[in-house]
């Protein structure tokens, strides 16, 4: 199994700099349809998907390896050795963009910036740090998912999107999330929710963008605002939101904070 086949890359796109695009939980790389075209005409651009979602490759799918962000992040890292030809921006999503700053701390020296969408290190409440939800809430969560994934899905894909003026967006999300095969949805959000990579933030220094919705139910602004005081050169953008994924639901303001930003690299 070659490593396009396994994670379904696709590349199109030229320029000085690569920009490497990750989705997050229950999503493909379908989920940039709004936003890598943007970019196309000026950068060498690579969308995948993560092992167990999208067109990747199922079989591949390992649940020791997966266990762990790492195992994805160490997936990120084969994909840029084998199709990136300049320095990298990294784009991801929610967990995604935990798993490209594993990935950048593992690799520095491949990185050029990283672009974080709605990330949140840890979503768990622990004293001072506010991620916006009790374990006991996200257990409950997992145990419903367990229990009941369509359901689920159904439910939870309208609140993490957002977008009350944009209905169809939820219906997208609450679709994407319904073609993901459950039993490794099952596992893969257990891994998403109740991982805590806030100690590895420091060791991240890779210059950092974090784009943060005004109003996210998985991502609070106290999130944006904690990861941008704990890592060594990041970038805090406010975008007027409400949900988790703003590169759908505010595609022209989250390229415009992106655009501020890239401006300032020198590739």
């Amino acid at each position: 199994m070659t490593v396009r086949q396994r994670n379904n890359v696709r590349v199109g796109g030229s320029g000085p700099a690569t920009m490497v695009f990750a989705h997050g939980f229950g999503c493909d790389q379908n989920m940039w349809k709004h936003m890598a075209p943007n970019f196309e005409s000026r950068y060498r651009t690579i969308l995948f998907d993560l092992v167990g979602s999208g067109l990747s490759d199922l079989t591949a799918y390992d649940r020791a390896k997966y266990g762990s962000l790492h195992g994805y992040a160490a997936d990120v890292i084969e994909i840029i050795e084998e199709f990136a030809e300049s320095p990298v921006i990294f784009v991801g999503h929610s967990v995604s963009a935990m798993i490209g700053m594993l990935a950048s701390i593992s690799a520095p020296e491949r990185f050029l910036a990283q672009v974080m969408v709605g990330p949140s290190p840890s979503f768990i409440n622990d004293g001072s740090y506010i991620g916006g939800f009790t374990r006991e809430d996200i257990e409950g969560l997992l145990d419903t998912l367990e229990s009941n994934y369509l359901g689920w899905s159904s439910t939870m894909a309208p609140a993490i999107m957002g977008a009350p003026d944009q209905p169809e967006l939820a219906a997208e999300l609450t679709n994407s999330f319904c073609r993901t095969d459950p039993a490794i949805a099952k596992h893969f959000a257990r891994v998403t929710f109740l991982s805590d990579h806030r100690a590895d933030l420091p060791r991240s220094t890779t210059s950092a963008l974090i784009v943060q919705s005004s109003d996210d139910l998985l991502a609070p602004v106290s999130v944006g605002e904690y990861m941008q005081r704990t890592m060594p050169r990041a970038t805090l953008a406010l975008v007027d939101n409400v949900g988790h994924c703003p590169h759908l639901s505010a595609p022209n303001a989250s390229i415009n904070a992106m655009e501020a930003f890239l401006g300032k690299l020198v590739c």
